[in-house]
């Protein structure tokens, strides 16, 4: 081989390994360019140093402190990538880049599908101009039952359908005086009794009732309560508020009918359905709010009126995202929480 030729070649090899190792963009990348240029058997600095045999004689001296020139500028290149690598440069520097801000927190955990969407209904009813008001969950009978309008023989009192609490000691015929609040409804009454007219709430939260536990029935479920009170409140305000909210929380125009119903406190009662992908489905009670309760909390009735519904949660979230079945909101699987 003619020495020329020869010298070429290790300029072209030296040119080569430079660009590759400078495109290594991590450690795994650039020791595979190391074992193509400096590998000890077939790299091809080897290959290169073995076409030296083909040298005419008097030119191999020169031949051979070129090779020795062109591995120490293949090995320093490789030193200079790897010292890059290590200390983090790879790739191109990014301009816009601040050190000094804190870095982004790993996500551990998420909400849970129930609470991601009561805090959902909550900005839906605020943008309604609803603002929500809390209860406790440990009632007594009067805002549980007796300020609702619901008498001592109403079935609703049966201690079959509550969880009534202390019960040791009382006779047969005497009801406990706390329970596990039965509905969101209480709330509205606490309201009504300290806050003069108009008001205009959401409450929502926990509610016990002694279900069996299936695919549509819990002992332990979420209702969200809605109230309006102030002059000229009628029906056709009512079903507005409700068709509205549907409309933001299923998207699309979505259709509200009522069916007439009875609830101790409201009058008329009705059953509201809503019209979604095609089918009637049940929304939940509603209706205007009995003169008996009004009076109860120190409303007139002759200047204020109101409308009062409650919805529940988990089944709104079971239409949202297709789930057949409410008990898997409460078995913690990690598996079903993490596609929320």
């Amino acid at each position: 081989m003619a020495l020329q030729e020869f010298l070429q070649e290790l300029d072209q090899l030296v040119t080569e390994a430079k660009s590759s190792f400078s495109d290594a963009a991590d450690m795994d990348a650039l020791e595979a360019s190391r074992i193509e240029f400096l590998g000890a058997k077939n790299g091809r600095l080897k290959s290169a140093q073995k076409m030296m045999g083909g040298i005419d004689k008097p030119d191999k001296p020169e031949a051979g402190k070129t090779f020795n020139a062109t591995k120490q500028a293949i090995e320093a290149a490789f030193e200079e990538a790897s010292e890059r690598l290590a200390s983090g440069g790879g790739g191109d520097v990014d301009s816009t880049f601040d050190a000094s801000l804190p870095g982004s927190a790993f996500r551990i955990g998420r909400l849970h599908p129930i609470t991601q969407t009561i805090e959902e209904l909550k900005d839906i009813m605020g943008r309604l101009g609803f603002s929500v008001a809390d209860g406790p969950e440990i009632e007594d009978i009067r805002h549980n039952f007796e300020a609702l309008n619901i008498p001592n023989e109403h079935p609703a009192r049966d201690p079959l359908d509550n969880f009534y609490l202390a019960t040791a000691g009382l006779g047969d015929d005497v009801l406990p005086q706390w329970l596990m609040r039965s509905q969101t409804s209480t709330v509205q009454i606490r309201v009504m009794e300290t806050t003069p007219p108009p008001v205009r709430i959401i409450s929502l939260g926990r509610v016990y009732r002694p279900d069996t536990a299936d695919a549509t029935h819990y002992p332990m479920f979420h209702q969200m309560e809605g109230l309006w009170i102030d002059e000229n409140v009628t029906m056709s305000d009512l079903k507005t508020v409700l068709r509205l909210f549907a409309t933001s929380y299923l998207g699309g125009d979505v259709s509200i009918r009522f069916r007439p119903s009875f609830f101790p406190f409201t009058e008329p009662s009705v059953e509201a359905d809503y019209y979604w992908n095609d089918q009637w489905i049940e929304f939940g009670g509603a209706g205007m709010v009995d003169p008996n309760v009004l009076k109860e909390v120190g409303y007139d009735p002759e200047e204020v009126t109101g409308f009062a519904f409650g919805l529940g949660v988990e089944r709104l979230c079971m239409r949202r995202h297709g789930v057949t079945d409410i008990r898997e909101f409460y078995k913690n699987d990690v598996r079903f929480l993490e596609q929320f």
